[in-house]
């Protein structure tokens, strides 16, 4: 036995720099204040947002308001000294004829430049349900088919729905038509689904065909020379704040996503309701 005298030595070991209780006290603070930081910086990247949507909103306004007060009240002037001309040339009945089929034209683009400014002035969806506004959409598309080519159509809703932000609603609805628009007219499907995803952080929505396909050559370009649908969407979606990705090949059919940050897609006052997962045969 070695210690039989009885013999000891006292000794301590000092704690690591990382196992001191100021240390571990240092580390919350700094977590705290970063996340504080995080939160004060998504709050005024936010308000930045909601700032350009505002200014994007009343732009829209003076745009209809101006279009209202000088290009249709020129049409309604223009329109009126039409029918005044046609009571002047009675015995020319062919002239009298143009006038009067010049007048009508007149009457049809003061109609549709008024349906724009109301688009304008307004939201696409006044209620906030994107999934029937999409599914009233799929309706109309196939009409001009026959009931032999129309696609088969579907429309899922995943997660628990959430009321969406008014712009980003619009938006959201008008990349959807305007996918959609191209799934049935031009990819040849024969079956197209729309998913819209609610998801804690975002929101993701689908749009899948098993058409024609598009060219990897079309798609790096961002779009076809002078067509406008698919560099129009791109845009809406930078605008907004999201991301928009295309996935096709060549008879392989196509694959459209987008996804918006949560925090700016979803209503400050959220009113949730059911999911649905609903779908429509059009075949």
């Amino acid at each position: 036995m070695w210690n039989e005298a009885g013999a000891s030595l006292d000794f301590s070991i000092a704690p690591a720099f990382y196992q001191n209780t100021w240390f571990r006290l240092s580390c919350g603070a700094v977590l705290v204040l970063l996340g504080a930081l995080y939160q004060l910086r998504a709050r005024q990247l936010a308000r930045r947002f909601n700032m350009r949507m505002e200014e994007r909103l009343n732009e829209r306004t003076r745009i209809a308001r101006d279009l209202h007060d000088t290009l249709l009240q020129s049409f309604q002037g223009l329109l009126m000294k039409f029918s005044a001309v046609t009571y002047l040339i009675p015995e020319r009945p062919d002239i009298q004829k143009t006038l009067e089929t010049l007048a009508e034209q007149a009457r049809q683009a003061m109609t549709e430049g008024g349906n724009a400014a109301q688009g304008l002035r307004s939201f696409t969806i006044v209620r906030n349900n994107l999934a029937q506004a999409i599914s009233a959409v799929a309706e109309s598309l196939p009409a001009s088919q026959t009931d032999r080519n129309r696609p088969e159509f579907r429309l899922r809703v995943e997660g628990e729905s959430r009321d969406l932000a008014p712009v980003i609603r619009d938006e959201v609805y008008r990349i959807t038509c305007e996918a959609l628009r191209n799934a049935f007219q031009h990819a040849q499907a024969g079956k197209i689904e729309v998913e819209v995803q609610y998801e804690r952080r975002q929101l993701r929505l689908r749009v899948l065909d098993d058409g024609m396909g598009i060219d990897q050559k079309v798609i790096r370009e961002g779009g076809r020379a002078g067509h406008h649908g698919l560099p129009g969407m791109r845009e809406r979606a930078k605008i907004m704040g999201g991301k928009l990705a295309v996935f096709s090949k060549l008879d392989s059919g196509t694959e459209l996503e987008l996804t918006v940050p949560g925090s700016l897609a979803y209503s400050k006052s959220p009113v949730a309701r059911p999911s649905m997962s609903a779908g429509q045969g059009t075949g």
